[in-house]
């Protein structure tokens, strides 16, 4: 089971009530994405399984290697993103984007050392 948590002063992420794991978080974008008459100003990246990650290598994911990212955000991303949608992307986006699925990524006990804001 999961909840949604929502704070004014950071986007909602999802939380699984059993385990206190982030599973989604949303990220507000700076340059907003236009697909035919829809803009897109938010996008939820899931936290990726295993399967998300075939065809990447982990190594180069964690360094967000853009090639690599281009090819797991469209998997992890709502509304799913295409790969031409990502390589258009505003760079400040895309390292945004880029930097939940490497924190989705990290083991809790490393997670736990990272300061927060």
């Amino acid at each position: 089971m999961t909840t949604t948590k929502k704070n004014d002063a950071a986007p909602p992420v999802t939380v699984d009530i059993a385990t206190g794991e982030v599973t989604e978080k949303t990220v507000d974008l700076d340059t907003p994405i236009q697909r035919g008459n829809t803009t897109i100003t938010q996008i939820v990246v899931r936290k990726p399984q295993s399967g998300a990650l075939r065809g990447c290598r982990l190594q180069a994911l964690m360094e967000m290697d853009v090639d690599n990212m281009t090819l797991v955000l469209p998997r992890v991303t709502m509304p799913a993103l295409t790969r031409a949608e990502v390589l258009m992307l505003d760079p400040a986006d895309l390292i945004t984007l880029s930097t939940e699925v490497v924190l989705f990524l990290l083991p809790n006990r490393v997670k736990s050392d990272i300061p927060t804001a």
